[in-house]
């Protein structure tokens, strides 16, 4: 008698937005005994997989009851999506304009110089099944445990457009989706988003990109800066390394899992030199970046994605940067630089106040006092913007944005005030745009979309 994995995801990476469907039997006890249970212990590291034993504690512990064909089927989605969550601040040993990041010197996440760890995005998960039943001496007996494989959970989720893969022969019944394009290992392979590979930024917009790292394949990222006709200006190798923020020797541990790598003009701004100069000389204005990953032999890895820098606006409208979590656990980002209107409502309590002194020894008339004032009054901002005109390749990235639970308008490249709390540059809003419509160039022919914001923190002003 033997407990037999029968059905588990087809793939090893993970989005925890998917069913994480096994299937267990033990054809021997279940027909053979009563008071047959399926026994799941999951166990879920944030470092190298679980090394299961006697002594390690699981998770959590599920059981069920065989179903008429005799098999226990497990749903994991509802307990692995609990321990993994969006990246928000940088991790330590990465760092923001030479300072590195340490639990008592954080950092958003956007604003990384070069690489960062996940912190809360990618997870180990193991699990050890079991059968337990009932002997002839009525005695409880929990045998046969089988491990699991290891699989790397991460923060993504699954649309019901993407594709579904079967397997075949002895993995027949396993289902999955293919995620090895995000593995940096071929030229057409990507960073983890559904953006367009051409993307627009200010000069002052800050943003990075994510990929998943199962292996030791990336070497380096390569800029190249180019001018506003297309002539190459300048180029840079950053090296995947420990010092740079990522980690030097590879291994199999969840934080190197899925990496960040700040790319955008003001992370570039924090801290090249070569980067810095282009932007006194004015050489890089109107002009690009562009990303893209090698491994060490020398060989592309990635596709190209090129970052166009936007010439000043000379209509003077105010750019408003959005960054939203996308489909895949990592960061999208969009600069509005068209028309935006700014509405500030407020709301308040009020109560009628006596007019006079009555508690004083005579009666004085003040004029600033009586009639109906405000005791307390809160004032909420929402923002509606206006993109730029856009192709049908952002059709898919603004549909996340509008389906993203964790929406927040960027601040751009400055100064900061020494033992800044750095909390100027990330806000948290909440998108009251609650419906979006697909454009096309046959249907609109120019493709222009509006959205609406509302910052979730309340101003509250003083109390009287």
């Amino acid at each position: 008698m033997a407990t037999i994995i029968e059905q588990k995801p087809l793939y090893t990476q993970v989005p925890v937005g998917q069913e994480v469907i096994f299937v267990v039997s033990n054809n021997t006890i279940v027909s053979g005994f009563t008071n047959v249970r399926f026994i799941a212990d999951v166990y879920i590291s944030n470092t190298t997989p679980s090394s299961i034993s006697t002594s390690t504690i699981p998770v959590a512990t599920f059981k069920t009851t065989p179903n008429n064909a005799g098999v226990g089927i497990f749903d994991f989605k509802q307990v692995v999506e609990n321990y993994v969550s969006a990246d928000n601040m940088a991790a330590n040993i990465s760092s923001y304009k030479g300072n590195p990041t340490t639990d008592n010197t954080p950092h958003p996440l956007h604003l990384i110089d070069k690489y960062s760890r996940n912190k809360k995005a990618a997870r180990w998960l193991t699990i050890q099944f079991k059968t337990q039943y009932t002997d002839a001496n009525g005695d409880i007996q929990i045998v046969d445990p089988q491990n699991s494989i290891d699989y790397l959970i991460f923060n993504g989720y699954l649309k019901y457009s993407d594709i579904l893969t079967m397997g075949t022969s002895t993995t027949a019944n396993d289902f999955g989706y293919d995620l090895s394009r995000f593995n940096l290992s071929a030229q057409t392979d990507n960073f983890l988003t559904n953006a367009p590979v051409t993307q627009y930024a200010n000069l002052e917009d800050y943003g990075t990109l994510a990929f998943l790292s199962p292996n030791d394949n990336l070497s380096y990222i390569r800029l190249q800066y180019n001018d506003s006709s297309g002539s190459q200006i300048g180029t840079e190798n950053i090296d995947r390394n420990y010092g740079n923020g990522a980690y030097t020797n590879f291994t199999t541990s969840a934080v190197i899992s899925f990496l960040y790598f700040g790319c955008f003009p003001a992370n570039l701004q924090n801290w090249s030199s070569t980067f810095q100069a282009l932007v006194s000389a004015g050489t890089i204005q109107g002009g690009s970046i562009v990303a893209q990953a090698f491994g060490s032999s020398g060989n592309r890895i990635s596709t190209q994605y090129t970052i166009n820098i936007n010439c000043p606006n000379l209509k003077g409208y105010e750019s408003i940067r959005l960054c939203w979590l996308n489909q895949w656990g990592a960061w999208d980002y969009y600069t509005f630089t068209q028309k935006s209107i700014r509405n500030i409502s407020t709301k308040g309590s009020t109560y009628e106040q006596l007019a006079g002194t009555w508690n004083e020894a005579a009666y004085r008339v003040d004029s600033y006092k009586g009639g109906k004032k405000s005791f307390r009054v809160n004032a909420t901002e929402k923002i509606t913007m206006n993109s730029d005109f856009v192709s049908e390749s952002e059709n898919d990235m603004f549909e996340e944005l509008i389906n993203s639970p964790e929406v927040y308008i960027l601040e751009g490249y400055q100064d900061d005030a020494t033992s800044s709390a750095l909390n100027q540059y990330v806000k948290p809003v909440r998108l009251t745009t609650s419906s979006f419509t697909k454009k096309t160039v046959a249907n609109d022919k120019l493709i222009q979309y509006t959205f609406e914001v509302e910052k979730s923190k309340t101003l509250r002003t003083q109390s009287v």
